[in-house]
């Protein structure tokens, strides 16, 4: 008895150590990038025509694993990792093929990851990139989390994952912005957060900033994607102020349409972790909320994913764009993929830089 009993003491002493050491392993392993320069890869030497039409489209790719049918563990769901890797590179085809069709002149790519366990180590950027030949891009890496050991049957494990900004015009410079995270245990989740600020000429004299960005989502109250969203509006109004175009555009993680079960009716299961945008939050800014909505077709950007694809689950409007007060849009509009390739459909926004 005594001899079972002191086995089993060793085994729990050895599960504390372990438990212990991993601890410690996150903690240490835990940090945040900061500000960097990023380097453009120029494709184009063109410059942006004042008066002119052009096109943008906003699409988080959720790490190119959200088919139909995939639920995600931190969302309600059973997957942390794409279903194969021949399903991921698949579905970055079929991803990169959407891209292609809507023939933009602007893109801004949310979630692409690099070398992540959940990926297969896969590299996105060998499929977007080369599927818009001409293109230039710059890629900021928003966050490089440590080894995550839940689910404990396939866990997550570490997440390498960007936001990539294509131009069919060229990227005079780049940069990687920081962005406020909660702190205390709550950053482990929410992991590291950034906006990209790239910067093309306009024949002109000006410049049109395109801001590319995917706010904390996995927060305690949502008020840090708030204070995120007060960061950006004034560097865009910073900007503005300077005689600059401003383009932001990307995955808001709020209900950006104020209370989207209203138009697109209530859900099987009701969630609380995207609030309505703060009422005022505009009102000192030169900088105008873009949101897509169409009353005739209404067709939500996300869904959440507890599970497969289905109707009567939770789906709202989280994507969409900002813009200074000198770029006047013409269109918004989803196109709707019916979640087939990400739990995001992606935004399609037709503008003009006003002379």
């Amino acid at each position: 008895m005594k001899k079972a009993l002191k086995i089993v003491l060793i085994i729990l002493a050895v599960l504390i150590l372990l438990i212990a050491a991993y601890v410690i392993y996150v903690f240490a392993s835990y940090h945040r990038m900061g500000d960097s320069t990023l380097i453009p890869i120029n494709n184009s030497v063109d410059k942006t025509t004042p008066g002119e039409s052009y096109s943008i489209l906003s699409y988080n790719i959720g790490f190119g694993a959200y088919e139909s049918d995939y639920g995600f563990f931190m969302d309600g769901g059973t997957q942390s990792w794409a279903w194969s890797k021949e399903r991921l590179d698949t579905n970055l085809k079929n991803i990169t093929n959407v891209l292609k069709k809507e023939n933009t002149d602007f893109y801004l790519i949310q979630e692409v990851d690099t070398d992540s366990t959940r990926s297969y180590y896969t590299d996105e950027r060998d499929y977007i990139i080369p599927g818009l030949p001409g293109y230039s891009y710059s890629f900021a890496r928003n966050y490089d989390s440590p080894f995550l050991f839940y689910p404990i049957f396939q866990p997550h494990g570490a997440s390498r994952s960007g936001i990539l900004t294509l131009a069919n015009k060229k990227i005079t410079s780049a940069d990687r912005v920081e962005l406020p995270i909660e702190e205390g245990l709550t950053k482990l989740l929410d992991l590291d957060r950034c906006f990209s600020k790239n910067r093309i000429a306009t024949n002109n004299g000006g410049q049109l900033i395109i801001y590319n960005f995917h706010l904390s989502a996995y927060t305690s109250d949502g008020s840090i994607a708030t204070e995120q969203l007060i960061m950006l509006l004034k560097d865009m109004e910073s900007e503005y102020q300077q005689g600059n175009y401003c383009i932001a555009g990307g995955d808001f993680n709020k209900d950006i349409l104020g209370n989207s079960s209203d138009y697109f009716g209530k859900s099987d299961i009701e969630y609380t972790w995207a609030q309505p945008l703060p009422e005022g939050l505009f009102d000192n800014y030169n900088v105008y909320l873009v949101a897509p909505f169409d009353e005739n077709n209404p067709v939500p950007t996300c869904r959440n994913a507890d599970s497969a694809y289905h109707k009567g689950q939770y789906v709202l409007t989280i994507d969409g764009f900002m813009v200074t007060n000198n770029v006047r849009v013409s269109d918004i509009k989803v196109i709707d993929t019916q979640f087939a390739y990400s739990d995001h459909n992606p935004v399609r926004m037709n503008f003009t830089l006003v002379k």
